[in-house]
């Protein structure tokens, strides 16, 4: 008398009999396996947990650059700044570590950490610095680099900051230990962060044109107030970043453009997931002859 094969009623499809199985056997499960388990499970994980252990599958797939800062959004200390600008750049951005550029942003000197410069506040008798004697070592990666090997380098090195570069030498953009571990636990929001304008705010892009930086979840009718236009809601999205995504049918990439109504809408932070910010810029319309 043969064994009959195990029956699979009770248990759903076949798959999930096998992932038992395998599991009682105590064979590892793959990647893609595990993070089926997350979606699937039934009330076992809280959806914060969820999000992290997903977070922690995801980041070791996520590249530096679906995730850094770009170029253009980056707060830089300019080498030749006199203290007093130098502590209004501090102030007004509210981080506590900057690359100290020469000429241009492609030349990264060092990193300045704001508290080496706490001593100068008050202290009228002295408002010249040799800067050089206050740079940390810059920690250069290329776009490519895993979120995973990156989180280790940091943990390592002790650095917070590094800067990332293409693949002519050039540099891209910066990334920070938190911006890593945002995307394990989710945003993570200073005082600071809590202080600033939440959604819409006044900028400059690269060249110095004005621009405003202006959050994904921002809701169309709050953007048509603050810009005075007449952006359209749609039963799909309410926020600017839906409006986005909905335009190009697809969830946009880092630096990708969009003109609309207007406006051209720049992505400057995204992941794989989620747009977060957009640089928008308002055009001009040319006269009618």
């Amino acid at each position: 008398m043969t064994d009959k094969p195990p029956s699979t009623n009770g248990l759903g499809k076949t798959g999930v009999f096998r992932r038992v199985l395998r599991a009682i056997k105590g064979q590892p499960l793959s990647r893609n396996e595990i993070h089926d388990l997350l979606q699937d499970d039934e009330g076992v994980f809280e959806p914060e947990e969820k999000q992290m252990l997903s977070g922690v599958l995801e980041v070791a797939e996520t590249q530096v650059r679906d995730v850094m800062i770009p170029r253009s959004q980056m707060v830089v200390i300019e080498r030749e700044q006199s203290l007093d600008e130098m502590l209004a750049v501090i102030i007004g951005s509210g981080h506590s570590r900057f690359p100290v550029i020469g000429e241009d942003r492609d030349e990264v000197l060092g990193i300045l950490l704001a508290k080496d410069l706490l001593k100068f506040f008050g202290d009228t008798s002295e408002k010249s610095l040799k800067i050089d004697d206050y740079l940390r070592p810059v920690s250069v990666i290329p776009e490519s680099k895993r979120l995973n090997a990156l989180l280790k380098e940091f943990r390592d090195s002790h650095n917070h900051m590094a800067i990332v570069v293409d693949e002519y030498g050039g540099v891209s953009g910066l990334l920070t230990i938190e911006d890593v571990l945002e995307e394990i636990v989710g945003e993570i929001d200073d005082e600071h962060d809590r202080e600033e304008a939440k959604y819409i705010q006044p900028d400059k892009d690269a060249d110095g044109k004005p621009c405003f930086a202006v959050r994904a979840l921002t809701r169309i009718e709050d953007f048509n107030d603050y810009f005075g236009c007449e952006l359209t809601e749609e039963e799909d999205y309410d926020t600017i970043g839906g409006l986005v995504m909905h335009e190009l049918g697809r969830l946009p990439r880092l630096g990708e453009k969009l003109r609309y109504g207007g406006f051209e809408f720049r992505v400057t932070r995204a992941d794989r997931r989620r747009i977060d910010l957009l640089l928008v810029i308002r055009l001009v319309q040319e006269p009618a002859d």
